[in-house]
């Protein structure tokens, strides 16, 4: 039987008051779930054989990789390593994993996720040989970024597996003060988006975790989570004091995870998203657009941000080796920023100001959107306030069912 959200709530946050920080830490001394779950000696994982779902960015504050400081602590028993999207060590592009192979650090077998879910995800965690399935990994804040996704595929595999699952919470580098953006329409949903949730959902990994159990897992996985200590949802990352790791290739800088949620979609047009540039996200443009489309945006008054006319030629992706012309957003007020409203405003002037704007021919900007409504409307004229305006209801409807899960107030 499933059980109520509530008691999903209890049971998952045990391993969280196991794993507390000292009675009596401050505000000023932020831990994230493996800091707190190392200081308890590994006491969630006492006595079960691990694997860990994780990529570069699991790593201490002095750069040291979790896997590497674990495989050497005798308190815990960590016997595989499950890598996502670009792999453990990250060495793939957009689209690619590194595959089954010995880590030649530790030498323990690393298992390649990607693209995997379902029994076939379940039969790799069997063949592991594991009992408890542990997951780090950095998410940026946006529904279509495929970690939070992969977190999804390995709740619903352990459970199918019969696995318990332990959730290691890092932040929201964008803050987790609301949720915006459209929600995700089942029949829209891809590795891009699995279940409706919120474009910029506004939710650490832990809670998003939670969500998935109480909501839309078909078979609740036994969950635990490690919460982080110190962390308040108007925090961005560098509140944190951790240092940034790329979590993929093209996510180099916090100020690029700050605008990806909107600017993202522009994957799903013919302009260069700025793959291939050192700001990707940032900069955007096609062959033939000119000064009118940074001209057009800044006359909106978006707050938290100005667009400068910008020219650049991508190394590789759209528009590889070629000058193209476009704007670089320019975020000088974090806390007014809203990166989903911007990043409509952006595709509804650029289709204004320049005649050779078109979606790509895949319709990928449903899949990133989560539905129709962008893509009908921009298209039927509307306006940046109107294309929002169509999703606030079901926007509300998740903050309500969202609110529920959050962990930090």
């Amino acid at each position: 039987m499933k059980l109520s959200r509530r008691a999903l709530l209890a049971t998952a946050t045990i391993a969280a008051t196991t794993a507390a920080a000292p009675a009596g830490a401050t505000r000023g001394r932020f831990r994230t779930g493996f800091e707190n779950l190392a200081a308890a000696d590994y006491g969630p994982l006492k006595g079960q054989t691990v694997g860990i779902v994780t990529n570069p960015t699991g790593i201490t504050r002095d750069v040291r990789h979790i896997v590497d400081v674990m495989h050497a602590d005798p308190h815990v028993d960590l016997r595989a390593v499950f890598g996502p999207e670009h792999g453990f060590r990250g060495t793939a592009q957009a689209g690619g994993s590194e595959g089954r192979y010995d880590d030649p650090a530790t030498g323990l077998p690393v298992y390649d996720t990607y693209l995997k879910s379902g029994q076939p995800l379940a039969d790799v965690f069997t063949a592991s040989g594991v009992d408890t399935v542990v997951f780090d990994i950095q998410d940026v804040g946006a529904r279509f970024y495929t970690y939070i996704w992969t977190l999804y595929d390995c709740m619903e595999a352990a459970a199918r597996a019969g696995k318990r699952f332990v959730v290691l919470d890092r932040p929201n580098p964008v803050g987790g003060r609301s949720a915006e953006g459209p929600v995700l329409h089942r029949e829209f949903a891809t590795f891009v988006g699995r279940e409706p949730i919120a474009q910029a959902h506004g939710m650490t990994v832990a809670e998003l975790a939670l969500l998935f159990n109480g909501e839309f897992l078909r078979t609740p996985v036994p969950l635990e989570t490690v919460r982080m200590t110190g962390w308040r949802r108007s925090d961005l990352y560098d509140a944190s004091g951790l240092p940034w790791v790329p979590p993929s290739p093209n996510m180099p800088t916090p100020d690029t995870a700050l605008v990806y949620s909107g600017t993202c979609l522009f994957e799903g047009t013919n302009l260069s998203e700025g793959r291939g540039t050192t700001r990707p996200f940032e900069l955007l443009g096609a062959e033939g657009v000119d000064g009118r489309w940074a001209a057009a945006v800044n006359g909106l008054g978006l707050p938290g941000a100005h667009f400068r006319e910008a020219y650049f030629a991508p190394t590789f992706s759209k528009f590889q080796g070629k000058t193209v012309g476009g704007v670089q957003v320019h975020v000088h007020d974090r806390a007014a920023y809203d990166p989903v409203r911007t990043g409509i405003a952006l595709l509804v002037t650029a289709r204004r100001a320049w005649s050779g704007f078109a979606w790509r021919s895949d319709n990928w900007i449903d899949k990133l959107t989560g539905s129709t409504l962008v893509r009908t409307m921009i298209d039927a004229g509307a306006d940046t306030d109107e294309v929002v305006a169509g999703w606030q209801e079901e926007l509300a409807a998740f903050r309500r069912v969202r609110r529920e899960y959050l962990l930090y107030r």
